[in-house]
Parts: C-alpha cells; sequence; structure tokens
C-alpha cells in the first residue's frame, strides 16, 4: 500500500514560502479567542512535489471511464466528450448570472429555447421543461404534474399509481412522496408488465401508471398500445421513466406511442459527468393536455427575442428549483445533440444495442441469463449458477473484477433476479474493450470452479482490501491516527 500523505511528511520540510508579515500583532489580537486553534494543527510537512505526487497516486486507484470499461448498469457511463468541457467554460457561459436582465442573456434563453425544442422533438412530446436538477426531482416534477391534472378536473378519488415489481426504487418514494398510494404488478415469466394483471387492479381511483422502457431487464415494452388503452380507459395517465433513453433516440419517440409524462437524464443519455451522485438534470416532457401544469417560468419566445414566460402561473404546478435548471449541464447536452444530429443521435442507440447484444452472447455460456431474447442498451446475467455450484455470490463476483483492473456492473439489481448483475457497455466503447471485459469476467467464471477461495477473499490487489459493508455504509470514520 502506498503511503499516506502524513507518512511522507519530514520535520521542517516546507512546500511554500510565504512572504514576511508586515504587521507584527499576535493573532490573539486579531481574532476573537474562540475562533483560535486550542493547539497546533498537525498537519504534514511537505515538499509541493510530496503533494502532486500523493494527489496523482490517489487518482490513479479511481476508477473512471476514461481509464477503461464502466459496465454499470441503468447509469449509462459513457464518454463525455473533451469538446463540452472546453465550450462550456467560455467566458460568454461561465460568467453569466441568473439575476442579469433578460435582455442580457439572449444567447443563453435562445440556447435553452432550442434545447427544450430538440427535447420535445426527440421524445415526441409537446412540451419540455428543463427547470428540475436531477432524475428524481424530474420524477417528482411529473407526478406533481400528474397530480395537478386530476385535481384540476375534480377527480381527488385518484390516489393510486401503478408501478411493476423491475421499476428503479425511487419510483414508489416519488409517487409516496407526492401523496400517492403505490400498487406493485408483477412483471410475467418474459420479464415485461403483465397485461392481464393490470386489467385486475386498475380501477377508477387509478391516477396513473408509471414505466420504465426499456425495463430494467433490458428489455422493450412492447405492449405500450394495450397498456395506454387501459390506463386512458379511466382518465389516468402514463409516465415513462425515460432516465436512459440510450436505446430509443431516433428510433421511438414515448410521446407518440401513448406515453403522457416522462423525464430525462441528461447527465446518461446525453453524455454529461455524473459528478459524486451530480450535478444531474432531469428535463420532463409532456403532452398537449398538460403544459398547463408545467413549472413557471418557461423558456418563449416573441418577435422582442427570448424571454421568461410566466403566463400559466394560475395553473402551474410552481417552481421545483430556484433557477432555471443546472445550466452548465444544459449546455453540455446542447452541443451534444447539435454536434450528432438526429442521424448521429440514432447511431448512438443502434451501436449501444449491438455493443450489448454482443456482449452478453460473450458471456451467455459463463453466466446464466433468465430473459435470452435480444436486449436493448443493456442486460442482466446472474451468479444463481455459481451460488448453487460453489457457494459463491455476486458480491464475491464484483469484487474480484476489482483486480482484474475494472469496475464492477450494477449488483442485486434488479431485485427480482437473484444475484443480478446489470451490465450496460454504452456506445462509447469499442469491440476490443469489450473483448477484454468478457475475457476478466470469463476468468473469474473460470476461478469459480478451480480457485473459490480466491473469489471469497477478493479483492487481493487493491489498496483496500474487503471491507464490512454494513458497517462501511453506517459508519463514517474518516480520521487518520497520526503516530506520535
Amino acid at each position: 500500500m502506498s503511503k499516506t500523505i502524513f507518512e511522507y511528511s519530514t520535520p521542517g520540510r516546507k512546500g511554500v514560502s510565504l512572504p514576511k508579515r508586515e504587521l507584527n500583532t499576535p493573532l490573539e489580537a486579531m481574532f476573537e479567542a474562540d475562533s483560535l486553534r486550542d493547539n497546533i494543527a498537525r498537519l504534514p510537512e511537505v515538499s509541493e512535489m510530496d503533494v502532486m505526487r500523493h494527489y496523482i497516486a490517489l487518482s490513479h486507484k479511481n476508477h473512471f471511464i476514461e481509464k477503461g470499461l464502466y459496465p454499470l448498469g441503468s447509469c449509462t457511463m459513457k464518454y463525455n466528450p473533451k469538446v463540452h468541457e472546453h465550450l462550456v467554460r467560455h467566458t460568454c457561459f461561465a460568467n453569466l448570472h441568473p439575476y442579469q436582465h433578460e435582455d442580457t442573456l439572449q444567447g443563453a434563453l435562445e440556447l435553452l429555447y432550442e434545447l427544450q425544442q430538440d427535447l420535445a422533438e426527440i421524445s415526441g412530446m409537446a412540451q419540455v421543461t428543463l427547470q428540475p436538477v436531477a432524475g428524481a426531482q424530474g420524477e417528482f416534477t411529473g407526478i406533481k404534474i400528474i397530480d395537478a391534472y386530476h385535481k384540476a378536473k375534480g377527480n381527488t378519488h385518484k390516489n393510486k399509481i401503478i408501478i411493476p415489481d423491475s421499476a428503479h426504487g425511487t419510483n414508489p418514494a416519488t409517487c409516496s412522496l407526492v401523496g400517492f398510494e403505490v400498487i406493485e404488478l408483477k412483471s410475467n415469466p418474459d420479464g415485461r408488465c403483465d397485461i392481464a394483471r393490470l386489467r385486475e387492479i386498475v380501477d377508477e381511483n387509478t391516477a396513473g401508471f408509471m414505466l420504465t422502457n426499456p425495463n430494467t431487464l433490458g428489455l422493450f415494452e412492447n405492449q405500450i398500445e394495450e397498456i395506454a388503452e387501459i390506463i386512458h380507459s379511466v382518465d389516468a395517465l402514463i409516465y415513462m421513466d425515460g432516465a436512459n433513453l440510450n436505446a430509443l433516440l431516433g428510433i421511438v419517440q414515448p410521446g407518440k406511442i401513448g406515453f403522457d409524462v416522462m423525464h430525462f437524464n441528461l447527465h446518461k443519455t446525453f453524455s454529461t459527468p455524473h459528478g459524486g451522485g451530480g450535478p444531474g438534470c432531469g428535463p420532463v416532457g409532456v403532452v398537449e393536455k398538460l403544459v398547463p401544469f408545467l413549472p413557471v417560468p418557461m423558456i418563449a419566445k416573441n418577435q422582442s427575442g427570448y424571454y421568461l414566460d410566466y403566463n400559466h402561473e394560475d395553473t402551474s404546478i410552481g417552481k421545483v428549483h430556484s433557477f432555471y435548471g443546472n445550466f452548465a449541464i444544459q449546455v453540455r447536452a446542447y452541443i451534444y445533440i447539435k454536434m450528432l444530429g438526429a442521424a448521429g443521435l440514432r447511431r448512438v442507440s443502434e451501436n449501444a444495442i449491438l455493443n450489448a447484444n454482443y456482449l452478453m452472447a460473450l458471456l451467455k455460456p459463463y453466466y446464466h441469463i433468465q430473459h435470452e431474447e435480444y436486449c436493448m442498451h443493456e442486460f442482466v446475467m446472474d451468479g444463481t449458477k455459481q451460488k448453487k455450484e460453489q457457494g459463491i455470490s455476486t458480491l464475491d463476483i464484483a469484487k474480484r473484477l476489482l483486480d482484474k483492473g475494472y469496475h464492477a456492473p450494477t449488483i442485486y439489481f434488479p431485485l427480482i433476479i437473484p444475484e443480478a448483475m446489470m451490465v450496460e457497455p454504452t456506445e462509447t466503447e469499442s469491440l476490443d474493450s469489450m473483448n477484454a471485459f468478457a475475457q476478466a469476467m470469463i476468468e473469474i467464471a473460470k476461478e469459480c470452479n478451480e480457485s473459490p477461495e480466491t473469489l471469497h477473499e477478493a479483492p487481493l490487489c487493491t489498496p483496500v482490501r474487503r471491507v464490512d459493508d454494513v458497517r462501511a455504509v453506517k459508519v463514517l470514520d474518516p480520521i487518520f491516527q497520526i503516530k506520535d
């Protein structure tokens, strides 16, 4: 294990020289007593070179998309083009302030207006708001719109939203937060919505149906027209969790096949940074009858130019963010869309689907795959074979992947697949990189038979070995104990 910054410390070594103080006033006279330390800070004494080498060494211990394939299913860890980072830092964007007068923001407002229009065209929706700053906030906005629609019609009895058992965990949480009762819909044997069961549970109290498509098994829900007929027959609305549109760009427009409202995740499909759980951006699109309920303001255009439109404030659900979304992320998404164009966006989806199916075919002989039909942008395999035969869990497999130089896939999700491993290679990976990842997974499958103890002890080569995962979640203790 490499040294910590404290272990590099050498008494008297300095990394900076400060100018001589011009004032001789003691610190005690310049600050309140409670602002001063009781003891001198025990900081490492290191040179600038020591500091640089320390942090560069730390960075190499992280995994990131520029370092290698990042197969997190449902997350879409695709490469973020560096042109985005260059352009978004231009002073024309970086020096803007949200309280500037609209007359001085025409370029920025035009960009946002066009992004609204582009996302509306991509999704087949009538209008899009860019205000939500996360996928979960987009969900919240969409469900609030459904709630507002029913309340405007006096349908206060509509208090239930139906959600498939394969849904992302934020879906039922969002509905509960808005005040709806969540009704779970079991999947049928082929991994899709059970239409017969849906007909049984839909009633006059149903406010909506919340669906991820493609679903979390990587399968396209191909019964949308029938679902739409069932849901709309009781004046309910269909919500699409469109966080990941990586299989639909230029192929399917959700608003044209029966969905009434949906959210996007710009940090997934439209290749903007994820960050440490953010920054994000979760625009929401709606069909025409729901436009009056969108958050205010909208970006609008008239003969004088672009402006923030509050005209539907009386019907709107209100603001869901102090300012107009996450501007820097929106700029990146705008650049991504404009550089690729319609044909390029479709090619993104085609390549994402091709890559996922190629990787699934390579791994099918070694890991169990419950739904073996062609997948969309991701697929779910599982470790049930290894669990049954060698007592090796999916967690063991994931930990061993770290030794191979890869981040693990999303594990134990979706919950309806035991020992699940959810893999999404994305369209940005080459044939060589996918072959290398597949080879690592195949080597692990062979190790399960030949040396299962290796899997139980993995990771073996990382700076930190296997930790107590439960304790790691509950206890945050980052204190480094300095030896006297």
